[in-house]
């Protein structure tokens, strides 16, 4: 399946079909091994009250980043799916680091591989992205998409922070992987 293809679909089924792929932002990154899906009717979502300034791309065209600031502190990145006008996207959460790791480590200021990408505002730290970022296309410079080489054992869990007691497994991560934000609970 392509990229256009996978983030075409809506967020929830299309965040397990991101595990596997490789992202690169300037040659710099690896391969993606944990994300959430949030949907507009998902009150988790930033999109949930509808479009604003600061969450207009999360209603853009599939295959694009909505960057943002969590907490006024990190920078986090999703990556919008549906079609346009649907606020839905797939937050990056872990990446296993396999490109450019001279560049994360002084980026993260972290010897650590395993602190590199393991969490959403570590991700975008060590890709370097920014707000400026924000609506860019994930399919055109200075992004490289690579695809998952061969089939990704999913696990399916209840997303990171999320506090309702109803709250449904949109958080996906490479089975077995050492890269995840935290060990996999279960739904």
């Amino acid at each position: 399946m392509s990229f256009g293809d996978v983030v075409a679909l809506p967020s929830p089924q299309a965040a397990p079909l991101l595990l596997g792929w490789t992202l690169l932002v300037d040659g710099v990154g690896g391969r993606i091994v944990e994300v959430e899906a949030y949907t507009q009717d998902d009150a988790a979502s930033h999109a949930y009250r509808g479009p604003t300034a600061r969450n207009a791309s999360m209603f853009g065209a599939p295959g694009h980043l909505y960057v943002y600031r969590s907490y006024g502190i990190h920078w986090c990145a999703n990556v919008v799916c549906d079609e346009p006008g649907v606020g839905a996207g797939v937050l990056l959460r872990a990446i296993e680091p396999t490109h450019g790791l001279g560049r994360m480590v002084e980026r993260r200021g972290v010897d650590d591989r395993r602190l590199l990408c393991s969490g959403p505002g570590r991700v975008a730290q060590a890709l370097g992205l920014t707000r400026e970022h924000d609506g860019a296309p994930l399919d055109a410079p200075p992004f490289t998409l690579q695809p998952p080489p061969a089939p990704v054992a999913v696990a399916a869990t209840p997303r990171i922070g999320i506090s309702s007691a109803t709250e449904t497994p949109w958080r996906f991560v490479v089975r077995g992987s050492a890269w995840v934000s935290r060990a996999p609970r279960r739904a």
